[in-house]
């Protein structure tokens, strides 16, 4: 009793504070506020994560052996996902995996609303499979955990969806700003990833989140870049046919990826036991880690050693250690991790582990790079291409293609290892590779899921305002029916009080039988003689279409351009709702459109 006294008590308290707010303070003026707020909060819930998986890691793998196999990374794997499956099973008791694609979901079809457990869970789980070797990354978990904060945060205020919105933004590029270090990258993303749209009204709480985020990080980690990188080799205007070649083949390579990930993706949810998934996909991670372990965690080890000039480090505790300075050996081996990351990836995600695409998208690039500059270098030396350049250009050119975010990618990448005298080369890998992806796959392998389904809000505003709008939410109920039985005369006292040309005709089950139309019936409702024999059976008309409540809009606005109607009945099942008709349609759709876009 003394509880819910309290709570009550709270509960009056902090709605006095939000009309206080709502009375005192402008919205536009408290959203920059909260934008601060929330990229102080996420700054630091990036750094925990980290924090966490290197704690967890370093316990596990400090002891290993660096010059042969080691036996314990096909255990580490397995136990990773089998705790975090059992934790998000009992204490979560909700699917928290592809934290990204759920972000884009919730501003499509939630109105931005996420639920509280998201501002902890993908944190702790992430952290977990990752330290024990899940070969994904943190960064979808903690855009996940970020965009939660921001929700909630605006949702405890009361604000709009359209605020709410941005609140999501505000905590997704904080939280990549804070875990990268990259304030531009984490506006970026925020910008081509969730696809918020870049206003007067978004702008100012985007940079200030994603400042204060990675103000956190450099308080608390120092000024060094994510990756050590110092370039060794200028770059030459001479070697900008090797960039545009390698342009192209991280586009495929990003292709391969996409695709691996998502058949493996299919193939993971067609298995029904959870324990099956875990051993198949525990099994097969921990296979492929215990034969390259550079796939064990995030990979950033392996990312450093080939930005360092260090490529042969990345053989270190295999079964290959012996043959790691074999010229093609270490070709052949990088080859293999870039083929196989992304199955251990979607292995690690499908068995019930919880992490993003970001980081294994910059590893493969790297090793793409490196590979491809390699294999180049060793066939004609003349060309004198650094491996390290190539490295930090491919990861530039892969995640650009994975994520179809070719800015973000660039700054990312220039943030994370300061390589910002590698702009132009940047630029040039980012943009082909993106070319390249756009040619066969229109999605990235966030929005793919959503996009086939017609649950994605993008930048086509005619489809997403539209994907927003609900049958039921546009329904005019005001239209007064008629049964088949009634004759002419009661027919002529309805429409004498009615505002409507338009009559449903329903039975007394309440099934929508057809209409009336006040124009079918004008040359006879003047006939008093007529008044007694006709009945609505018999003048009654049956519409063009019929819609069913639960139909997408999509489909409704197909179906009265093709029938040329104006008006069409609404059912559920066969029982009559309403009506729904252009003009109300195309209100509702300038209003959503103004509410979304408006600064």
């Amino acid at each position: 009793m003394a509880y819910s006294e309290r709570h009550n008590r709270l509960t009056r308290a902090w709605f006095k504070v939000v009309l206080w707010r709502e009375r005192h303070v402008r919205e536009r003026t408290f959203v920059i506020l909260l934008a601060l707020v929330v990229g102080i909060i996420c700054g630091f819930a990036a750094q925990l994560l980290k924090f966490l998986i290197n704690t967890i890691s370093h316990a596990l793998t400090t002891h290993l052996s660096s010059t042969g196999a080691n036996w314990l990374y096909l255990v580490y794997p397995m136990a990773g996902i089998l705790i975090t499956g059992l934790f998000v099973k009992y204490v979560v008791k909700d699917n928290i995996s592809h934290g990204v694609t759920r972000v884009l979901y919730a501003i499509s079809q939630r109105k931005s609303r996420l639920k509280k457990h998201n501002m902890w869970a993908s944190l702790v789980a992430s952290s977990i499979t990752i330290g024990f070797g899940g070969s994904v990354g943190a960064e979808g978990p903690i855009v996940f955990t970020g965009s939660a904060i921001g929700s909630n945060l605006g949702q405890a205020f009361r604000l709009s969806p359209k605020i709410l919105m941005i609140l999501v933004g505000c905590g997704a590029a904080a939280g990549i700003a804070g875990i990268f270090r990259a304030p531009i990258a984490g506006m970026l993303f925020t910008l081509e990833v969730l696809m918020i749209d870049l206003t007067g009204t978004t702008i100012m709480p985007l940079l200030l989140s994603s400042i204060a985020g990675a103000t956190v990080a450099y308080v608390m980690e120092g000024y060094n870049a994510e990756f050590f990188f110092i370039q060794s080799a200028p770059f030459l205007t001479r070697k900008i046919p090797y960039t545009i070649l390698l342009g192209v083949f991280t586009g495929f390579v990003s292709l391969y990826f996409t695709f691996v990930m998502t058949r493996m993706e299919s193939v993971f949810s067609k298995v029904r036991h959870t324990a099956v998934k875990v051993l198949i996909g525990g099994t097969l991670l921990a296979a492929l880690i215990f034969f390259f372990p550079p796939l064990f965690g995030e990979g950033y080890t392996a990312i450093n050693d080939l930005l360092g000039g260090n490529p042969a480090s990345i053989a270190n505790g295999t079964i290959f250690y012996p043959d790691r300075n074999e010229t093609w050996f270490l070709a052949l081996f990088v080859a293999c991790i870039v083929l196989t990351k992304a199955f251990a990836t979607s292995a690690t995600n499908g068995a019930g582990g919880v992490g993003g695409t970001f980081a294994p998208s910059l590893f493969v690039g790297a090793m793409a790079g490196f590979l491809f500059a390699f294999c180049i270098g060793q066939l004609w030396p003349e060309t004198g291409i650094d491996t390290k350049n190539f490295a930090l250009l491919g990861m530039a050119g892969v995640m650009s293609g994975v994520m179809h975010a070719p800015l973000m990618a660039i700054f990312l990448t220039a943030e994370m290892t300061g390589g910002y005298e590698l702009f132009l080369p940047l630029l040039i890998v980012s943009t082909l590779a993106y070319m390249t992806v756009r040619i066969f796959q229109p999605y990235s392998i966030y929005t793919m899921r959503l996009a086939r389904n017609g649950k994605l809000f993008t930048h086509e505003k005619d489809k997403a305002v539209l994907s927003l709008l609900k049958v039921d939410n546009v329904i005019e109920r005001d239209f007064k029916t008629v049964t088949p039985e009634m004759n002419l005369k009661e027919v002529v006292d309805i429409i004498a009080t009615s505002k409507r040309n338009l009559f449903p005709v329903v039975d007394r089950e309440g099934s929508f039988k057809g209409v009336v139309l006040l124009d079918d019936i004008r040359n006879i409702m003047f006939r008093p003689d007529l008044y007694r024999k006709m009945h609505v059976s018999r003048f009654m008309s049956t519409p063009p279409a019929v819609i069913e409540i639960d139909t997408p809009m999509e489909e409704v606005m197909k179906l009265f351009d093709d029938t040329h109607a104006w008006n069409l009945p609404v059912v559920e099942g066969k029982r009559y709702i309403g009506f729904v008709s252009k003009s109300k349609i195309f209100s509702s759709y300038r209003a959503l459109l103004r509410h979304y876009t408006d600064d």
